[in-house]
């Protein structure tokens, strides 16, 4: 993934000097890998016995999920780039992640991909804080 996501916002001819692209390449990257275990992770939750019991992981799931995969495309989006938007994004980003974390980390005992889940977000939310804390 590293290939493309660099390669494009390589390609771009409106690429900005405000943002250390390192850490810009690694949480669009996060970001897309958490939205994918979110994913996973809720369909895998629908197909436990007792379903009823992970209501609330399957729901943070599915918001941590949406909210990554809009993070990675504002992100992405170089022309007409406003860092105030990016700021709100990766805040809303890292607090869901660390929300959609700790529920899977509560389960991760018992389900597999809850752990995967877990971990996933773990990196996404460090990867835009890290991305916050460059910005200034």
């Amino acid at each position: 993934m590293t290939a493309v996501v660099k390669d494009v916002l390589d390609a771009h001819p409106a690429a900005q000097d405000d943002v250390h692209r390192t850490e810009l390449i690694r949480c669009i990257e996060e970001c897309i890998a958490c939205a994918q275990a979110c994913t996973a992770c809720a369909g895998a939750c629908l197909s436990e016995e007792m379903v009823a019991g992970l209501t609330k992981c399957i729901r943070t799931d599915a918001d941590c999920a949406d909210i990554c995969r809009t993070t990675a495309a504002v992100l992405s989006r170089r022309t007409g780039y406003d860092v105030t938007v990016a700021r709100a994004v990766l805040l809303a980003c890292a607090t869901t992640c660390k929300v959609c974390g700790d529920e899977c980390a509560s389960h991760a005992d018992q389900h597999d991909h809850c752990q995967v889940c877990a971990d996933a977000c773990r990196r996404c939310e460090q990867a835009c804080n890290d991305l916050l804390a460059s910005l200034g």
